[in-house]
Formats: structure tokens, C-alpha cells, sequence
């Protein structure tokens, strides 16, 4: 599924208008009566105090809409015109008008005198600000959103919650509505993806008000978000001639003394994935853990207690690096000479990450589409501090172009960057922020390149599948006892959930 920018929704709209003979009026009847819908679905007719704020551009225009088909259905409403500035859009005056013949009449708020009471068992629809929201929202409107803010009632957001912007960091967190829930059209906006508004997105869905996909299309989006609709293509099936060899030798790298959990973890998160063969390059005190741990993997080993060597006589596909491996001097020494000598493809993690932030040079000598996994903090080393997130993702693309690399940035909405294109995973909850997740995600991706996929869409691929087993686990387990050994409990309901083209 693309995201697109406020540019490119504005741009979406108007071809739809033009290339489908629907009117801007209808396009906007369509897309808030689908609203107004979901909402009934979930109220039944209840008897309950509902809130339409609307403001005085097509937002506002929706929330009109709304307001007009909860009259009709004989909801307690009240409509409430945010009069912020004396222009309106046409589309606005047209609903304005219809809402008052059917006999609803809308109350103006021109000051903090206007604010009406809200009782916390009232719902509030937020129509004030669209998605082309530029600058911060001043005066008495700033001051009606601090005041629904504190009433803590249910907020459900039109398209996007008034204040936030579709394609740059808020600069004034306090003019921000805080929404329950947000219905937006067509895509997901990417400001909803982002750690630095989590305060005002809670949770979200998208509406589908028919714009036109081939012009969608044509836009060539370069922000996706992958949900399994994007997955389902990437699965390669097996065939029943194939054999071991057929998915290729996964070779995992890390380790030293007291940390020999996470290469034990990545090497059998390659195994379980599918890679054909499984070889571990250990210090020679984790032997023994890993034979025992997962016999199915074979061993070689380098010094006693960290890595040093790096002289793996196995002959892999692809190799996965970091996991526990250490930061000692002989260790940046022996990965520095094995960088510069590697030609195979790379996933890096972890320690390989930390190594690397101390040697920026040696980002010259990886190979092409070389797969790096950092969490936060790795990734601050790598490229430097930030503002904002949006400064964050702009630093990435550069950082991945420069050198060729993809990108996989960890967290509530993991992205994969990849030059400038960003695809934000759908799958995974707070259950994934546990020791060894990270170590297992290096495994599965390595074990997806084994097998031949490309290193995009392993890195896609097993981002999506990582995140799956803690939403199908969910239920059984909550957050707290989720750990990252239970990824592998769940991973072949995550993979049969694609497979099977139906979810688990």
C-alpha cells in the first residue's frame, strides 16, 4: 500500500474528479458518509451526546457530512463551526447549507466563550484541520483542541487529528489534538508511522474513498506500507525436486563469553526460516551451547572467549554478523580485515553495527545491498544525531544512497530504507521490546537470502514475519511473557498465514 504526501492526495483528488466525472462535492459525500458508517456500526443508534467540530475548508466539510447523516439517524448531535477565518471552500458552504435544511443548525465558536460543556461519556469528531494543515493552529481554535484534550472523552479524528501535519514534525506540541481513533482516506499518512506523535495518533484505519489508482499509480509513491496484500507476491513456493542445497548455506558470525544467546538465536531463527544449511562462527567457549542448543546447525570455532580470526572454512550463501560478537580490540581488528575481504552478502547487527560506527571507513568495502538492523541508539552512531523524524528518515536515505546499503530502522512501525524509497511494516506490537528480538530478525532475514530472495525483499519479508508472531501470539501471551525465543513458536503460523493466502 503507498502513503502519500498531502502533495500527492491533493493531486490523487483532483485527477479522480477530472478522469471519473465525480463531482468534488460527491467525492466528499462518498468519503465522510463511509465515516459517518463506521461510527454507526459502532454506536446502533446509541443515546449518546456526539460532537462535530468542523472547521471551514473541506475538513470541515466532511465533518458537516457526518453531522448531517447523524441527524438523520436520529443521534444526539450537535454541530459546531470552528469560525477561524471568514473564507470557505466551496465544497464547505455547499454541506453548510445542507445540514441547515434538513433542520440541524450548526453553532458558531469565534472565542473560548463558544466552547460548549462535554461530559466524559459524550464522543467528539474531530473536523478542524485536514491533512493540508501547514502552520500551527493559533488563538481561540489552539485553545478549543487544549480543551478537548482535557476532557479525555473519545475523539475520533477525520483523516488526520487537527494540528498534526502530513509531512513535517510538529513545532508546537501543545496545539495537537490527541485522537482515539482516525479515519483516514486512502492511504495511511507517514506522520502516523512516526515515534514523535504517538501522543496524538492512538490507533488508526484507513478508508477507501475510491480515488483513481491508476493515477496513484503513476505518481510512483516512494513511502509504502506493507501490509499482507504487498506480502503474498514475495513468497517463493517450494517445489517438491527440491533439496538442501536448494536454499542455500546461512552462515552466522557473533558471540563471546556470556553472550552466546544471541548467535544461538540468529542461527536458529536462519534454520527455522528455511535456509537449507546452517553454520555458526563462535568462540570456542560457546561450542558446547550450540551443539546442545540447536544441533541442527554446524560449528566452527575461532579463540576461547571472543572472536579474533575470523578463518571460517564453510562456504556460505550469505552471512549474518554481530549478534554477541564483542567489541574487543582483537574483534574490530579481525572484522575489520573481514569486511574489507568479504565479497558475500551481508546482514549486520548489533555489535557488527558498533564496530562499524567506530570505523566509518569500512562502509566503502560492503557489499552492495548490504542489509544493516539498527536499533535507535545503533543507528545514532552510524549517522549522527537527529531533530526530528522526519530529519531522521531524510538522514537515513542518504546514508543508505552514499553506500549502497538497505536500511532496516527497528521499532513500533519498523522501516526499510532503501535510497529513498521507506517501506513501514504493518505487523508487531510492544511484545517484540524484548533481549534477543533483534538477534532473531538478523537470522530470519540471513535465512531469507539463503534461499534466493533478494536482500529488499528479505529484509521486507522478515520484517513482516517477525512482527506477525507477536500478533498471533497475543492472545495466548500478552506483552510481558512474550520473549524472543516464543518468535519461534509462532513463526510457522506466520509463514502459513502468507502461504495460505489467509490469516492465521
Amino acid at each position: 500500500m503507498y502513503i502519500l504526501s498531502p502533495q500527492q492526495t491533493a493531486k490523487a483528488d483532483k485527477a479522480t474528479i477530472e478522469n471519473t466525472g465525480i463531482t468534488s462535492v460527491d467525492l466528499m459525500e462518498h468519503a465522510a458518509t463511509n465515516c459517518f458508517q463506521w461510527l454507526h456500526n459502532k454506536l446502533h443508534g446509541g443515546d449518546i451526546q456526539i460532537h462535530v467540530f468542523c472547521g471551514i475548508g473541506n475538513n470541515g466539510g466532511d465533518g458537516l457530512v457526518i453531522a448531517r447523516h447523524l441527524y438523520k439517524h436520529n443521534y444526539k448531535v450537535i454541530c459546531h463551526i470552528v469560525n477561524f477565518s471568514d473564507i470557505r471552500t466551496e465544497e464547505f458552504k455547499i454541506n453548510y447549507n445542507r445540514v441547515k435544511e434538513i433542520g440541524l443548525s450548526p453553532i458558531d465558536i469565534k472565542s473560548e466563550n463558544d466552547f460548549p460543556e462535554i461530559n466524559a461519556d459524550d464522543i467528539v469528531v474531530d473536523a478542524i484541520f485536514g491533512n493540508g494543515l501547514n502552520r500551527n493552529p493559533e488563538s481561540f481554535t489552539k485553545k478549543l483542541i487544549q480543551y478537548i484534550n482535557g476532557k479525555k472523552v473519545f475523539t475520533l479524528a477525520i483523516d488526520i487529528p487537527s494540528g498534526l501535519f502530513g509531512d513535517k514534525s510538529v513545532t508546537d506540541t501543545s496545539a495537537v489534538l490527541k485522537a482515539s481513533h482516525t479515519l483516514t482516506f486512502q492511504t495511511p499518512k507517514i506522520a502516523f508511522l512516526l515515534p514523535e506523535n504517538k501522543d496524538f495518533v492512538n490507533t488508526w484505519e484507513v478508508i477507501d474513498i475510491g480515488l483513481d489508482q491508476n493515477f496513484i499509480q503513476s505518481l510512483k509513491p516512494k513511502t509504502h506500507y506493507i501490509t499482507k496484500t504487498d506480502i503474498i507476491p514475495l513468497y517463493k513456493q517450494r517445489n517438491k525436486w527440491d533439496h538442501k542445497g536448494t536454499y542455500g548455506h546461512s552462515l552466522i558470525i557473533g558471540g563471546s563469553y556470556g553472550k552466546m544467546g544471541a548467535v544461538t538465536m540468529a542461527s536458529k531463527a536462519a534454520l527455522k526460516i528455511g535456509s537449507g544449511l546452517v553454520s555458526a562462527y563462535i568462540p570456542k567457549c560457546g561450542y558446547t551451547i550450540l551443539q546442545i542448543s540447536v544441533p541442527e546447525v554446524m560449528v566452527e570455532v575461532d579463540t576461547d572467549s571472543v572472536l579474533t580470526y575470523f578463518n571460517f572454512k564453510t562456504n556460505p550463501t550469505v552471512i549474518g554478523i554481530g549478534p554477541g560478537m564483542g567489541t574487543s580490540d582483537k574483534t574490530a581488528q579481525g572484522f575489520e580485515n573481514f569486511i574489507k575481504e568479504n565479497k558475500l552478502p551481508l546482514v549486520i547487527d548489533a555489535d557488527g553495527l558498533n564496530l562499524l560506527s567506530k570505523n566509518l571507513l569500512l562502509l566503502n568495502h560492503l557489499p552492495k545491498n548490504t542489509i544493516l538492523t539498527p536499533h535507535p541508539k545503533e543507528l545514532e552512531r552510524l549517522i549522527g544525531s537527529w531533530n526530528n523524524d522526519y530529519e531522521k528518515l531524510k538522514k537515513v536515505s542518504e546514508f543508505s544512497k552514499k553506500y549502497a546499503v538497505i536500511v532496516i530502522i527497528k521499532g513500533a512501525h519498523t522501516v526499510i530504507i532503501q535510497d529513498e524509497n521507506k517501506y513501514f511494516n504493518s505487523t508487531g506490537n510492544a511484545a517484540l521490546a524484548t533481549g534477543g528480538s533483534g538477534d532473531v530478525l538478523t537470522g530470519i532475514i540471513t535465512g531469507l537470502i539463503a534461499q534466493g530472495y533478494k536482500p529488499l525483499n528479505a529484509a521486507i519479508f522478515g520484517v513482516y514475519l517477525h512482527g506477525k508472531t507477536a500478533d498471533i501470539a497475543f492472545p495466548k501471551t500478552g506483552y510481558e511473557t512474550f520473549t524472543a525465543t516464543t518468535i519461534f513458536e509462532y513463526l510457522a503460523d506466520a509463514f502459513l498465514a502468507v502461504s495460505n493466502k489467509k490469516e492465521a
